[in-house]
């Protein structure tokens, strides 16, 4: 049984195809990550599988219960962290999680236990007593995860928790994560970020409303064939745009002060890119041979799919 499944979802806003027959299945107890740029269609997924919303077409299912057939039972069983969130800034760390307690209809006799479970689960306890207004980024985040959780749901969704969050804040958010999927807790999380991807179990890459790619991180990068050539020089956003009159815009992706280039040819490739770039006194620093990233693949999958769909 999948814990979460989709099938053929479709929504529109007015002109705007947010959801194109999206399918995917997330397993009981591993962390499934949706994978794609703002505008993708992650929030409408997620507002979907939440009973929030309601598709156009099509059926979801949390647990073998239909979202749209019976959202108050599904929502008996999820859990789910919106982009925003509503924690209330004048009330303290535990009063947040008490309000969420009496929403979730938490039994008063339970709901000490697991606030203090929850408090320690995210080494908020220290700050019980501290408003929410006087959190950091990434606490106000673990506190919205421990007001999600404090009626102990199956299914966990999570609609780019760490955005805007600093690295650190993110790392031990992820480490609640994995205590929480070692747990058996499901859960699906967008986010905007590649590397994230590659903590999931799995991921499904997403991009105007369709599932392009869908597998674990290994086999999602065993896409693409072709090696990556990264190129390390001063002014790489010239460097980048001018080798993508070469080699094409979906085979070219800038990195901060790199450029990567997909290669089938890395040779005779690495000796056209030193050409291009010394004739337009680039200076190369170094060009060596990657493994494919998450990113890497998610630009070739992307360039070849608008590709097939300019040629129909």
């Amino acid at each position: 049984m999948a814990a979460i499944r989709t099938l053929d979802i479709t929504r529109s806003f007015k002109e705007v195809q947010a959801l194109d027959r999206l399918s995917f299945e997330a397993a009981p107890g591993e962390i499934f990550g949706l994978v794609g740029p703002d505008g993708a269609g992650k929030t409408t997924t997620m507002r979907i599988l939440a009973g929030i919303m309601r598709p156009d077409s099509g059926e979801a299912w949390i647990l073998d219960r239909s979202v749209t057939r019976e959202p108050e039972a599904v929502k008996d069983h999820i859990g789910y962290l919106s982009q925003r969130f509503g924690l209330y800034p004048d009330l303290t760390v535990q009063e947040n999680i008490r309000f969420y307690a009496d929403i979730y209809g938490v039994p008063r006799r339970e709901r000490e236990t697991r606030m203090a479970d929850l408090l320690a689960f995210s080494d908020l306890s220290p700050f019980k007593r501290r408003r929410a207004a006087d959190l950091s980024g990434g606490m106000k985040q673990k506190l919205a995860l421990a007001c999600a959780l404090i009626h102990t749901p199956r299914v966990l969704l999570l609609d780019e928790p760490t955005n805007g969050v600093d690295p650190i804040s993110r790392r031990d958010f992820w480490k609640i994560l994995y205590r929480l999927m070692k747990e058996g807790v499901t859960i699906l999380v967008s986010t905007a970020y590649l590397d994230e991807a590659e903590r999931c179990s799995r991921v499904g890459l997403i991009h105007k409303g369709r599932l392009l790619a869908e597998d674990t991180p290994a086999g999602i990068k065993g896409l693409v064939e072709a090696e990556i050539l990264e190129v390390e020089l001063n002014g790489a956003r010239n460097a980048a745009d001018l080798l993508k009159r070469e080699f094409g815009a979906d085979a070219v992706g800038l990195f901060g002060d790199r450029v990567h280039v997909e290669s089938k040819s890395p040779a005779d490739d690495e000796r056209k890119i030193r050409t291009i770039l010394r004739r337009e006194s680039l200076p190369v620093t170094s060009i060596r041979s990657l493994a494919p990233s998450l990113e890497d693949v998610f630009l070739s999958v992307m360039g070849s799919l608008e590709e097939k769909t300019g040629d129909e």
